[in-house]
């Protein structure tokens, strides 16, 4: 199953990994930003919901393929569930959080979790082709913050603009 998921992905993503790789070559050392200017401590709190929400993410194709859509009902709750903002963060953390990411990372955040939702529903109804949709876009919307904020582990999803091209 892991290698289907790794075949799909890199279908997506290699047309986009040269040029990532290119534009990373030519601009030399990049300025932090994103998740990177955030204190070590909310960066680990961070990643370990990173790796949460991907270990659901990842069960629900066996999930899926199998037709079990009360397995997906759950896990999609977990992760409609699980903002960050929603853990045990210390004030001083939140604070942290709104001053150094920009509204654009909560309002991708924020759709993230309603697609969550949308999903779990979908679960809820018995809707395959729903549930594929929601899935889909789940996966679409982790790329698009991942290019966005987390473009020092992701390269590959750095988006590329009109006026650029590949050399």
């Amino acid at each position: 199953m892991k290698k289907l998921i790794c075949i799909i992905l890199l279908s997506v993503l290699l047309p986009a990994m040269s040029y990532a790789e290119d534009t990373h070559k030519h601009k030399g050392q990049a300025k932090a930003s994103g998740v990177e200017v955030l204190s070590p401590d909310l960066r680990n709190l961070l990643s370990k919901e990173m790796k949460a929400l991907q270990d659901g993410m990842m069960s629900i194709i066996p999930a899926y393929v199998s037709g079990n859509w009360s397995e997906i009902e759950t896990t999609a709750e977990k992760i409609k569930n699980s903002y960050i903002l929603k853990q045990s963060l210390t004030k001083s953390q939140v604070k942290e959080l709104h001053s150094v990411l920009s509204p654009e990372f909560f309002e991708k955040d924020q759709k993230f979790h309603y697609l969550a939702g949308m999903l779990e529903h979908a679960a809820q109804s018995k809707k395959p082709e729903l549930i594929n949709f929601y899935f889909s876009e789940m996966n679409k919307s982790c790329a698009s913050c991942h290019g966005v904020f987390a473009t020092h582990k992701f390269p590959a999803l750095i988006p590329v603009t009109k006026d650029e091209h590949v050399h």
